[in-house]
């Protein structure tokens, strides 16, 4: 299994649960974050960090996200990795902020 990032990240690209990886598995896409499912270790300390509930475990993605455990393998190939927490991006938007709009 692995974690996956879903679309509450992207326009946002907070950095937090990069901060708390053990295993650097998360690469910096242009808007958002995606996590290697070969390098995640399954350890769950990343969706407790993330402000805006965008990152779920495999098994638990919604239904209408599934496709993005395989988004994130494939972008993954595409950015470097992030090992350190930076600023998110201008304009990121609350969990509050999101849910209003309706995702």
């Amino acid at each position: 299994m692995t974690y996956t990032v879903t679309p509450y990240c992207d326009g946002c690209k907070y950095t937090d649960c990069v901060e708390v990886c053990p295993v650097e598995a998360f690469h910096e896409g242009p808007t958002m974050l995606y996590i290697n499912p070969e390098t995640c270790i399954d350890c769950d300390v990343c969706v407790a960090t993330c402000p805006v509930e965008a990152i779920y475990a495999e098994d638990q993605v919604p239904e209408q996200w599934a496709e993005w455990t395989q988004i994130n393998a494939d972008e993954c190939e595409k950015y470097p990795t992030i090992s350190e927490m930076k600023d998110a991006l201008p304009g990121a938007r609350t969990l509050e902020e999101i849910k209003a709009a309706g995702g």
